[in-house]
């Protein structure tokens, strides 16, 4: 058994439903510590709902960093996992690691222990062959991605700037690719921000609506105005922002009564061509131009980042290659990930793991020979993000 196929069902068997990271960064700490890192644990929120973080950075000798500026490569993760749903539905226990028919089965084998645990076995690789690396390494790891995502990486991040500690590049392990591992990387998302507007009209009895306000009726126009709307057009990289509603509520429940207010629940998912700024004054105008009464409260879930082609890029682009022989797609579909809050100190953030056709799913599972070509990709991107710091060293003749 592979080191990394044994790294990842260790942490399967580990019950760790969010926030709950059930030991899984103790674990990990115990294996990055004999490489050198200084692992430090941030645990952030109240004690019904604790949250494990874990920061690890290995520091180089100062006459190393006095030979370049050194850069710093962080692998970001979370430990927890959402709930396993119907246990009778599993065809295995979800948190013993289970092999059939080549594949893998537990909770979070694809999203996203097994990324985990090859981070570590790539760094342990390398540093075997590179014990005096010219990138600096470290590990941002958390139990609160899959909840709430605030007392996890969030706060981590906001230490990290408070200190002024500079991240260079990111890896962030979410299941990325499709078919096969490697085909498909993240260079981006878009960003999310909700509504939730409350139309306010006069309740009153059906067969009297001259002496009543029907909020729903009033509400339409303007609805189907900003479900209309051409927000952006995109542009090479994202999508044009889509504006959705999720949900709609309004009625007493009685068929021959008005109801007094709607409420309506909607989402941006939006390209960097726009900004939530912009975004909230736009609705704003349309709701204030149909003569609304109504309240809108903004929940800002996200901004949009964007890793354009670069050193970390190219260096992820070409370990694929060497690994598989696949030429990857750059992509910035999907939801939302850590990914948001590392861009806020870190110029270059990817996101590369595993398929995700199983995540969330009952019987997730990844296959077992995506799990070492996985791992070696790690390895051969931090060869040569070292390689690059090596060129760049070098004195010209």
């Amino acid at each position: 058994m592979s080191r990394t196929l044994h790294l990842a069902e260790q942490l399967i068997s580990l019950p760790s439903v969010t926030p709950e990271d059930a030991g899984c960064l103790d674990l990990l700490a115990a294996r990055l510590a004999p490489l050198g890192f200084e692992c430090e644990r941030l645990d952030s929120g109240p004690a019904d709902f604790r949250v494990s973080n874990l920061w690890a950075k290995r520091p180089l000798p100062r006459d190393q960093l006095a030979q370049v500026a050194i850069k710093t490569v962080v692998f970001a993760g979370h430990t927890d996992v959402v709930p396993t749903g119907p246990l009778a539905q599993w065809g295995s226990d979800p948190f013993v690691p289970t092999h059939k028919d080549g594949k893998l089965y537990g909770r979070g084998a694809s999203d996203m222990k097994t990324s985990i645990a090859a981070f570590v076995v790539a760094v342990e690789e390398f540093l075997a062959a590179t014990p005096e690396p010219l990138v600096q390494l470290a590990f941002l790891l958390t139990s609160d991605e899959e909840g709430p995502s605030v007392d996890g990486t969030k706060v981590v991040v906001e230490q990290l700037k408070a200190r002024g500690e500079p991240l260079d590049y990111c890896i962030v392990g979410e299941p990325t690719s499709v078919e096969k591992t490697g085909d498909m990387i993240k260079n981006g998302r878009r960003g999310t921000l909700s509504g939730k507007l409350s139309v306010r009209g006069i309740q009153g009895h059906i067969a009297y609506p001259q002496l009543a306000r029907n909020p729903i009726h009033q509400a339409l126009p303007a609805l189907a105005e900003l479900a209309a709307t051409v927000w952006d057009n995109g542009n090479a990289f994202f999508p044009p922002t889509s504006w959705q509603i999720s949900n709609m509520h309004g009625g007493t429940g009685a068929t021959n009564v008005i109801p007094g207010e709607v409420v309506i629940d909607f989402n941006f998912r939006f390209s960097t061509e726009s900004t939530a700024e912009g975004l909230q004054q736009r609705v704003h105008a349309v709701l204030d131009r149909h003569g609304l009464e109504y309240d809108l409260r903004w929940t800002l879930g996200g901004q949009p980042f964007l890793t354009t082609p670069g050193e970390l890029v190219t260096a992820v682009q070409q370990a694929i290659t060497a690994e598989t022989g696949i030429s990857t797609e750059l992509s910035t579909t999907g939801g939302t990930s850590d990914g948001r809050f590392i861009a806020q100190i870190c110029p270059q953030v990817i996101e590369l793991g595993p398929p995700n056709a199983s995540i969330h799913k009952i019987d997730e599972h990844v296959v077992v020979a995506d799990i070492e070509p996985l791992k070696n990709i790690y390895r051969r991107t931090l060869e040569n993000l070292h390689a690059q710091a090596l060129a760049a060293t070098a004195v010209p003749a």
